[in-house]
């Protein structure tokens, strides 16, 4: 299991004394209220860096970063992506998945065939859609509704679902 997850990018500056403009990763964006660190990777080696102030600015976050103290030196992070660790993530509901988690999983159809593997996640609004990548290269959605999906083993990295007519 990844044991960091993804919640954001930082797409530009704020102002002149080192704030970041985050784009959210998240479903929902006031997560950022409660984090006090969030982490970069650099290389392969995760770093951490305190979470001084929060804003909010239409869809985006406005974040204060410890060690950030000008325009400068916050535009060397654009770009970058920001993490949390595990540990610190939010707890999520039952039959609710970090979409890290759900990567590369295995497709498997309740009679055993098996059908791929996700490899993207779209939010629609109403609910979340699996894009799955067959053995030949060719990708096809199904969506993650309880109709289809019948269960996900996270620690072993199988999906199991009944696929309803005409989504294949």
């Amino acid at each position: 299991m990844i044991n960091f997850l993804k919640v954001g990018q930082i797409i530009n500056t704020h102002g002149i004394r080192g704030e970041v403009k985050v784009y959210p990763l998240t479903d929902d964006v006031k997560r950022f209220s409660s984090l006090k660190k969030v982490f970069i990777k650099k290389d392969e080696e995760y770093i951490p860096i305190e979470v001084q102030g929060v804003k909010y600015i239409k869809n985006l976050v406005i974040l204060k970063l410890s060690g950030i103290e000008d325009m400068n030196e916050a535009m060397r992070y654009k770009n970058v992506f920001l993490y949390v660790d595990r540990e610190n993530a939010v707890e999520l509901s039952e039959d609710t998945y970090f979409i890290a988690d759900l990567i590369g999983i295995e497709v498997i159809e309740e009679d055993g065939r098996k059908l791929g593997n996700i490899v993207s996640v779209f939010s629609t609004g109403s609910n979340d859609v699996y894009e799955i990548k067959q053995e030949n290269g060719k990708t096809f959605l199904i969506p993650a509704i309880k109709e289809v999906v019948k269960n996900v083993d996270i620690e072993n990295k199988k999906m199991i679902v009944k696929l309803l007519e005409g989504l294949l």
